[in-house]
């Protein structure tokens, strides 16, 4: 069961969905896309899951949804209102390491405010590399720029950016912090599609979920280098 806290913005007031783990080990703040809401499927089954699995989750609504508005402002907006809610989670869960992230528009603002000082690691959803058709409108610099581990959950048939589309695009801004784990057969949304058999249903929720517990384990414990 989730608990609502409010978050002072310069742009009015935000939100956070807290989904708190009974002795967390590390914390995750995730904000939603720019079409969307913390209700999207993947950000709603982690915040389901983690928690039993000693992860607390905050799902992080910008101003402009709770506003009751349908459209997102621009990045710059929401970086602005991104910064105060980190903040609000870092001051909850003060003595648990924090990864940041979140899908589409979420992760690049998690990207772009990204603290390698005070930020354990990024936890991407749908990345989008470039608008569906537009390959030369890159925003591979955001992620790029964002020094830190990341892991990047992509759709294999993602029109925003396969996962070989991002991963050729990293290796050619030399970047070498992510992972990515593509998703078969699924789209920018990462949801199921209705007529997915529940095997397959259960197939997905456990990549995502084994993705992300074991990145969070290796970020925090990573394993030493071979000399």
């Amino acid at each position: 069961m989730s608990t609502t806290l409010a978050v002072d913005t310069p742009d009015g007031p935000g939100e956070l969905l807290i989904a708190e783990a009974a002795a967390p080990l590390a914390a995750i703040i995730l904000g939603h896309g720019a079409g969307g809401s913390e209700d999207a499927w993947d950000l709603a089954f982690l915040a389901r899951v983690l928690p039993a699995a000693g992860v607390s989750v905050a799902r992080y609504r910008q101003p402009w949804l709770v506003a009751g508005r349908k459209v997102a402002g621009p990045p710059a907006s929401l970086d602005r209102c991104w910064v105060p809610a980190v903040a609000a989670v870092r001051a909850l869960w003060g003595g648990v390491p924090l990864f940041v992230g979140g899908r589409s528009a979420g992760a690049r603002c998690a990207c772009r405010c990204f603290s390698p000082a005070a930020d354990a690691g990024l936890v991407l959803l749908s990345f989008p590399l470039h608008p569906p058709g537009k390959p030369e409108k890159s925003r591979v610099s955001e992620l790029a720029g964002a020094t830190g581990p990341a892991l990047v959950l992509q759709g294999a048939a993602d029109p925003f950016g396969t996962p070989s589309d991002l991963a050729r695009a990293l290796a050619d801004a030399g970047y070498a912090g992510e992972r990515i784990v593509p998703v078969p057969g699924a789209t920018h949304s990462l949801a199921p599609a209705r007529s997915l058999p529940a095997p397959r249903v259960a197939e997905r929720e456990q990549l995502l979920l084994s993705a992300v517990l074991t990145f969070l384990a290796d970020a925090l414990d990573p394993v030493p280098s071979a000399e």
